[in-house]
């Protein structure tokens, strides 16, 4: 029994050494409203599906206007990435700008830098929801 202790005492001290002293968190964004202000409304998702995107858009590319029924956060990794809704707010997002995407509102991006821009997106929705709708 005493083996036994001394080895989960030396597992627990392994764990806290490697992990516990030199691992950092930062808070990149935490929020309850989506970028242009509004308030995330309440999640009702009966069979979850999570889905990660990296998605590249080429320098001076503009998306097609389009809408997403599902919560979605994002963070640009590279570029410059101007979003537009089709009620006129902008907003700029520089490498390593967190977004909270809008959900069901019309709006469209466009890499406005020099290169590509890059961003790293999750969505979380119900398994059969779309991420995204495009405007016809």
């Amino acid at each position: 029994m005493k083996k036994y202790i001394r080895y989960l005492l030396l597992s627990a001290f392994v764990l806290v050494s490697a992990n516990g002293y030199a691992a950092t968190s930062e808070t990149v964004i935490q929020t309850d409203s989506h970028w242009d202000g509004q308030a995330i409304k309440p999640l009702h998702i009966d069979s979850p599906k999570v889905t990660m995107l990296r998605i590249t858009i080429p320098a001076g590319e503009k998306l097609a206007m389009h809408k997403h029924p599902v919560l979605n956060i994002g963070y640009l990794t590279k570029g410059e990435l101007t979003v537009h809704s089709e009620k006129g707010d902008v907003l700029v997002l520089k490498p390593g700008d967190p977004i909270v995407e809008l959900v069901d509102v019309w709006h469209y991006g466009e890499s406005t830098g020099s290169g590509d821009a890059e961003i790293v997106v999750t969505y979380v929705g119900d398994k059969d929801d779309d991420l995204s709708i495009i405007k016809e």
